[in-house]
């Protein structure tokens, strides 16, 4: 395909993903005191699945780690999935300042202490916030730069030993479904993924050697956790190269990662409740989660 109709096409679908007027949740919740520190709660919409609780899906928005980007914009997505039958947990955190005229990828350490914190909080807050759902049968997602942050959250027990977030032991997920997630630094920075985003995320270049152990989610295995990674072929933000990366990583460690790579789809999509593919996330996570 030509550059120019890929660039029309991936610009065609970033406008349908962003054409959804937000959702507003049932509850929201803090987990800090900084205002980007809560977390937005969707009760299910329909019974789903065998019957008894829901599962609840945690949700981490992308955008490359950058201010502009915030929950708001993955809000249809979190309803969707509340439509089918998940209770949702829909996390804020922080995320880059602007420099002039320039977004800067997100904060060192904050972005990573607010989703280490938000996760750790949430058992807690979605008792109070939504009753019906089953804290015991967790899925986090996130899509892009939140597919990271979702990979990461996950392996926060093989954590280098010094790492202010590490864990004793892996957290209590059923799954993690990973959407076209930058999921190894070192392609994503060979292919300039969104402007050198995850350089930016670990500091600067000055940083980002000594900080990729403790971020970047291709170091960070196996982590026993039960992981699908779902991409689109024509991704053109995060291609496919980065989410392959992190599968050969894992099954060089002695992990099998599932990777459900879908035909003349984009980056956004995934996110997208008008698009077909945003049904077989759905599938994914409902099959970790049930």
């Amino acid at each position: 395909m030509p550059d120019d109709v890929a660039a029309a096409r991936a610009a065609a679908e970033e406008e349908s993903a962003f054409s959804h007027p937000p959702v507003d949740p049932d509850a929201t919740a803090a987990y800090g005191d900084h205002p980007d520190q809560v977390i937005d709660f969707y009760a299910p919409r329909t019974q789903a699945g065998p019957g008894g609780p829901a599962p609840l899906v945690a949700v981490l928005h992308g955008g490359a780690w950058r201010a502009p980007y915030d929950r708001r914009h993955i809000s249809p997505f979190a309803d969707f999935l509340a439509r089918r039958g998940f209770a949702v947990a829909s996390v804020e955190y922080r995320r880059g300042s602007a420099e002039g005229d320039t977004a800067v990828a997100g904060r060192w350490p904050e972005t990573f202490d607010d989703v280490a914190a938000a996760l750790d909080a949430l058992p807690a807050l979605v008792r109070e916030a939504v009753p019906q759902a089953d804290p015991r049968r967790t899925v986090v997602t996130g899509h892009s730069a939140g597919g990271h942050l979702a990979l990461w959250a996950a392996a926060r027990h093989v954590l280098p030993a010094d790492a202010p977030w590490r864990t004793d032991g892996p957290a209590a997920l059923r799954g993690v479904v990973a959407l076209a997630p930058i999921a190894d630094f070192a392609v994503a920075e060979k292919l300039d993924v969104c402007g050198g985003a995850a350089r930016q995320l670990l500091g600067g270049e000055e940083w980002f050697g000594e900080r990729r152990p403790y971020a970047d989610p291709s170091l960070l295995l196996p982590t026993g956790i039960a992981t699908t990674l779902v991409q689109g072929r024509r991704d053109v933000d995060v291609p496919q190269a980065v989410a392959e990366a992190y599968a050969d990583a894992a099954a060089k460690a002695g992990e099998m990662v599932g990777l459900t790579l879908l035909e003349d789809v984009g980056h956004f999509p995934l996110i997208d409740p008008a698009a077909d593919a945003c049904a077989v996330v759905a599938e994914e996570i409902a099959q970790l989660a049930w």
